[in-house]
């Protein structure tokens, strides 16, 4: 299941829109065109990105991740303890939480092998007020069975950002704040920044 969290949201690049008032199809849209970017890419040079990670992580990195929100993200991870923690620290987070999410994004996009992308006539939806968006696709696998993946955006500037991707109704910020919350609840915030800061610096990130 964790794989298909990362493919999924490595499929996802550059959901941006200048209008005050955002059309329901637009995130529908840009989220197409963007993956079929995105699969070309690493189908083209799939073997040049599997010899060097170095620059797989810089696909991620520029291609997909400015386009996240990672305050966002960190803030629903860490619950209560995002409210208590230090600025400093929370600058900290975001930082060593992302760089965890680049190695394994970028590993499960080089497990991508061809898979059917639809897009479902109701498979995008916007709040009342325009903010906040929904876009799913379905993926189907090698045994024929429909993933579905559901990408979770608002526009707080004009520009559309994800903070959640839920595949197969399992949110990938609810799997990461169950997973951490053993580590907070034994040192707090500096033992999970110092547990991922070790693991990102073991895999060179």
């Amino acid at each position: 299941m964790k794989r298909f969290f990362l493919m999924a949201a490595a499929m996802l690049v550059a959901l941006v829109t200048g209008a005050n008032v955002i059309a329901l199809e637009a995130p529908l849209d840009i989220v197409r065109q963007t993956t079929d970017q995105v699969v070309a890419r690493v189908q083209g040079d799939k073997d040049a990105l599997r010899n060097d990670p170095a620059k797989m992580y810089s696909l991620v990195s520029e291609m997909i991740f400015p386009h996240f929100d990672f305050n966002v993200m960190s803030q629903f991870v860490l619950g209560p303890e995002w409210k208590s923690a230090q600025a400093s620290k929370r600058t900290q987070f975001v930082a060593q939480f992302r760089k965890l999410l680049v190695r394994t994004y970028a590993t499960a996009l080089l497990e991508y092998s061809d898979q059917k992308i639809e897009y479902p006539a109701q498979g995008t939806g916007a709040d009342n007020n325009g903010k906040t968006a929904t876009v799913r696709q379905d993926v189907t696998q090698p045994d024929s069975k429909i993933l579905p993946i559901v990408y979770r955006l608002h526009s707080k500037t004009g520009d559309w950002k994800v903070f959640d991707v839920s595949v197969d109704g399992v949110s990938l910020v609810k799997t990461y704040r169950s997973s951490f919350t053993s580590v907070l609840k034994q040192g707090g915030i500096d033992k999970l920044i110092a547990d991922l800061t070790t693991k990102n610096q073991e895999i060179g990130q």
